[in-house]
Formats: structure tokens, sequence, C-alpha cells
């Protein structure tokens, strides 16, 4: 029965199904990192041991999902010789300098300063505690731009030849790394990560505020997580627009099936709802606005977007998929907005720490983050289809010479596998976040709190705008 399966098929869906896991973690700890270097900056400037008590809470969260990101990413790479080994021999020259480059750069720098982070407290100074976790969360953003930048690549290939024998060769090291889709893809990914961050943080904060538990520690978490909801959410909508305006330009039949638009159009209208028919070429009960998708696209209400059938249907990746998750990603987004705002008119009344609905409300936007990076992920890859390398390299072309029954059952085996091991990594998250802040009432220096500073601060600081 397994060998009547596609082997394409099921290696596509193993390397989905893993690194759909792993890029939640990337996305949390490189938020986290960055918030946690926040903290204990607060700590050290303000001494308010509540600082401390947050980062030592948050700390361990991130030594867990740093350690599960980095099992799943081990998978990810294995995969590249068991299922792609084809992929691997032709772009081997491109992309293995920069996966390696990630990990003599990035990874060796998380990983040895991690342990100052977790166990340096009392064995260091404050200031090399700090200066660990400041370590630390820049060698996530440098992981980031490693991995973004091969990915990147793929997606806008440049800098490159290939050779008499088949395989690709770089040219020009500067045009392989700076390609014409990384700055939109880096800003983009990074930001997204520190939301999803956000709304954890504000999240659990929430939580504690509906529970009425770790009050103080809880109003700090919220309004914290709410100045990147008020501020950072906006930038996104500009950022992701960019990186649209980017794609459009050279993946236009990317942003065609993101757009669900067939025929090539002059004002082509938003399509709000549609149910993208590929074999029949047409979108069944479709809602549009009028002349919006080509003002969006192009700045002008009346410019032409090219439609799906300007390319051959061997050329077109699957439209639903990239529709659907498309609208997950930006209306995701779109709710993040609302959230800051509604937060900021809160703030405005002083009332954003005794609102127990918008709370509630925080806690259900917890998830926000996540699966709107993997919806966009999955725009991203799927989108690029039936493409490895856009325009170079034919993903049917690259898989390994493999039956289609192995790679069923060691798909079968990571999903039980990944199942039972990330269920218990969550478990042991859940029990963190139970358990809380521990509130000593004096951090481990012995140092007490002193008076913080007012405005955005007073925001970070969870006062809602007024004494507490």
């Amino acid at each position: 029965m397994l060998s009547h399966l596609d082997p394409v098929f099921l290696a596509r869906v193993q390397f989905a199904f893993t690194v759909a896991y792993h890029i939640t973690f990337p996305a949390f700890t490189i938020g986290l990192a960055s918030w946690l270097a926040v903290v204990e900056w607060r700590w050290l400037k303000t001494g308010d041991p509540l600082y401390e008590q947050i980062y030592r809470m948050w700390v361990k969260i991130f030594a867990v999902t740093f350690g599960m990101g980095v099992v799943s990413g081990v998978v990810l790479s294995y995969q590249f010789g068991t299922n792609w080994s084809v992929f691997a021999d032709k772009v081997g020259n491109v992309l293995g300098p920069l996966l390696g480059y990630e990990v003599l750069t990035a990874f060796f720098l998380e990983a040895s300063f991690l342990g100052i982070m977790l166990f340096g407290w009392n064995r260091v100074s404050r200031r090399m505690h700090f200066a660990a976790t400041v370590i630390v969360a820049v060698g996530t953003l440098i992981s980031a731009f490693w991995i973004l930048s091969a990915n990147s690549w793929m997606q806008t290939p440049a800098g490159f030849r290939e050779g008499a024998d088949g395989l690709l060769y770089p040219t020009d090291w500067i045009a392989v790394i700076f390609n014409p889709s990384f700055p939109y893809r880096m800003i983009h990914m990074v930001t997204g990560a520190y939301l999803t961050t956000a709304f954890v943080v504000g999240g659990i904060g929430g939580y504690y505020l509906w529970r009425g538990l770790h009050v103080k520690h809880a109003r700090i978490m919220l309004g914290m997580a709410m100045i990147m909801a008020i501020f950072v959410a906006p930038m996104q909508l500009l950022f992701g627009d960019m990186h649209g305006l980017n794609t459009f330009k050279h993946q236009p039949v990317k942003v065609a099936a993101m757009e669900g638009i067939w025929d090539t159009e002059k004002g082509a209208g938003l399509r709000l709802f549609a149910w993208p028919d590929q074999i029949e070429e047409r979108n069944t009960l479709e809602i549009s606005i009028p002349k919006l998708s080509s003002f969006i696209l192009t700045h002008d209400f009346n410019g032409e977007v090219k439609g799906l059938k300007s390319w051959a249907r061997a050329d077109r990746p699957p439209v639903a998929m990239v529709f659907w998750t498309f609208r997950i990603m930006v209306g995701l987004g779109m709710l993040m907005i609302a959230t800051g705002l509604v937060a900021l008119v809160l703030y405005i009344r002083k009332a954003l720490f005794t609102t127990r609905w918008f709370h509630l409300w925080c806690v259900a936007m917890t998830p926000a983050g996540f699966v709107a990076v993997v919806a966009g992920w999955f725009v991203t890859e799927v989108g690029r289809q039936p493409y490895i390398v856009f325009n170079v390299l034919r993903t049917s072309e690259t898989i390994s010479p493999v039956a289609a029954g192995p790679i069923a059952m060691s798909l079968a085996a990571f999903v039980v596998t990944y199942g039972l091991v990330f269920t218990a990594g969550a478990y042991y998250i859940l029990k963190l976040i139970g358990k809380g802040p521990d509130s000593t009432g004096e951090d481990a220096y012995g140092s007490h709190g002193v008076k913080q500073p007012p405005l955005v601060t007073d925001l970070a600081a969870g006062t809602g705008g007024k004494d507490v």
C-alpha cells in the first residue's frame, strides 16, 4: 500500500511537519532573549527585585524552549541527507557555508553564555550576568540572520552559477547573503518573533491578573507586552507591506496565489473571502473589495496584477493553502494591532490592569504569534512551489532516491516522538507558569527596590497611569 504513495509529497509533508514544530521555538526564543535583556536592564537600573524575580521565572522557560529548538533543528539537518540528498549535493556549495556560519557565529555563542544566564547568579557580577544575557540575545539574532539569508536565497537566488556538473557555485558572496528578499524577510521575521514573545508574556500576565495571582509581577509583564503591541504591531504591518511588494517584484506567481487572482486584472480587487478551485481555475463564494489589491501592490487603483493563468499549471503553487494561510497571518496581525489600540485606550483611562475582560482577551491571544508565524512560513514555502530554489531547481528533481515506505514510516515515528517529547516540554513550561515568579522580596545580590521613572516606564512597571 505504501508503495503507491508519492515519495516527493511524503518528503515534503515530513519536512513541513518538523519545520512547523521547529520554527515555533526560534520565533519565541529570539524575542524572549531580547525581552530578558530588557528585564535585567530594568532590574539593574531600578534595583526593583520584581524584575529579578520575573527574569528568573522566564529564563527557565527560555532554557526549555531553547533546548527543544536545538533538538528539532538537528532533525531538519538530517533530513537534507536522508530525503533531500540531491538538493544538498546541488546547492551545498552555496548553502553549506551559510549554515556553517550560523553554527560557528551564533549557536556556540548562545550555548556558551546560556550557562551563565542560568547558573551565574552569585557566581559572576551583575554586569557580567547582564552581558551574558545580551550576548545570548545577540546570538539569537545572528542565528536568524544566517538561517533567513539561506532561506531567502532559495526564494530569490543571486550570486551563483551552474557548473557543467549541474552543481551550483557561488560567484558573489555578498549577493548570495544579501539576496533581494533577505532584508525584508529578516525584519519581518524578527519583528514577528518579538510580537510572538510579547503576546505570550502579555497572555501570562493577563492570566495572573484575571486570577488575582502575582499581581505586581503581572502588571509589569502585561505593561511591557502592551508597549510592544502598541508600537511594534503597527510597524509589522508596514514591514509586511514592504515584504509583499518585494515578493510581487520577484515572485509574482506567489502573490497571485496569495490574492487568489486567476486572470490578469487592472484594478484587481482584494479578495476578503474566496474558495480557490485549482482545477477549474476560478474562485467560488468570492467576496472582494474593488481595486484594493492593485492599490496595495502597485500603489495605483488601476495597476495591473498578473493572474495565475499567466503561468503554466505545472508552475503554480497550491493556491488554496497559500490563499488561506496568508489570510490567517494577516488576520492575526490585525487582531494584534487592535489589541494594542484597546490597551492604549485602557491605559489612558487608567483601567489597563483592572479590566478583566481585556485580561481574558490577552489570554486568548497568547498563541496568536505562533499561529501567525507558522501560517506565514507556509505562505513562504508553499508559495515557492513547485520550486525548491525558485526558478532554478524543482522540488521533484531534488529528492533522494528513496521509496515512499521508509519516508512514511519515519514520518509516523516523528509524529509520535514529537508528540511525546514536546508535550512533556509544554507540560513543564505550564508548571513553571503555574508556579509563577518567586516572590522573596530580595534579589540574589541582596539589593532592594527603588523608585522607578515615570512615563513609558510607568506602563512597563505596571502602574497603568496611577499609583498602586
